[in-house]
């Protein structure tokens, strides 16, 4: 069964409490202090628009590309458009066309000029190299073998502009083998509710999440509709990452914690990595 179908429509309901903005002052932080990559104000994007039919310079066009910042699995693109916000020029990348649609939603109503395109992470094609990719709220754990981080991470490389930096989470494996695994999680909202059911397995750092949620279909009446949904999130450790940076051609600039934004201990639960491209293969 397909992840985030039926479920994109409540997806933003259920994260309504997720610090988004708190996540762009960090994610804007950690460009700016380690990236390539520049927030334009708007009125430069419109001149630059204007200039759209001319000829630009080679030097102009490397500018654009080194600016760019891809979002990949950006979801409904709430965190996509708070980094819009702040200057950046954003693309947005998820498998789901359900959730990319709430995105499209969004963009309509902002009047954002982000680039929303439907593919998988593991098939990313990009038409440029780009100054900065970010990958968060574990987007990351759906790649379930070793070979797909690997294949991803060589992919994004590629596609980095030269000095270009990757920032990405991850769930640990401490997480879904202590605190979340084999538990079963269940919430209310005014018009929907869900049952989260963990199933964690042990031999393959695997967890399994079965996804029922009940949403209301008539204000008027008290008539739900069900729908099911299963995910599957593989934890790693920070040491595995690392190596599959290295592997990936990758400099590995930072690791930390990402609750306290410390150094990760052994009970970390999630963790951010900074990396910078350093040549392609």
């Amino acid at each position: 069964m397909e992840a985030y179908t039926d479920f994109a429509g409540v997806y933003d309901t259920f994260m309504d409490d997720t610090p988004y903005r708190e996540w762009a002052d960090f994610l804007a932080g950690l460009i700016e202090k380690y990236g390539i990559s520049k927030p334009a104000e708007r009125e430069a994007a419109v001149l630059q628009d204007e200039k759209a039919s001319e000829q630009i310079s080679e030097e102009e066009a490397l500018t654009m590309e080194r600016n760019l910042v891809l979002d990949l699995g950006c979801g409904t693109g709430t965190l996509t458009e708070l980094l819009y916000q702040k200057g950046y020029d954003m693309i947005g990348i998820d498998s789901s066309e359900e959730m990319l649609n709430i995105a499209m939603e969004k963009k309509e109503k902002t009047g954002s000029e982000i680039l929303y395109l439907c593919q998988d992470m593991r098939d990313l094609d990009l038409y440029s190299t780009i100054g900065t990719v970010i990958s968060v709220c574990d987007s990351i754990n759906y790649l379930l073998e070793d070979e797909e981080v690997l294949d991803t991470f060589q992919l994004i490389n590629n596609y980095l502009y030269p000095g270009g930096i990757f920032i990405f989470d991850f769930n640990t494996v401490y997480k879904y083998e202590t605190v979340i695994g084999d538990t079963t999680i269940a919430e209310n909202r005014d018009r929907c509710s869900f049952i989260w059911e963990n199933y964690y397995h042990e031999e393959e750092h695997i967890n399994e999440y079965d996804l029922t949620v009940f949403v209301k279909e008539d204000e008027n009446r008290e008539l739900f509709r069900r729908f099911c949904e299963t995910h599957y999130q593989r934890g790693y450790t920070p040491e595995e990452m690392s190596e599959f940076v290295k592997q990936a051609g990758m400099e590995l600039l930072l690791t930390l914690d990402a609750d306290t934004h410390r150094e990760p201990t052994e009970k970390s639960e999630r963790v951010y990595m900074v990396c910078r491209e350093r040549g392609k293969r």
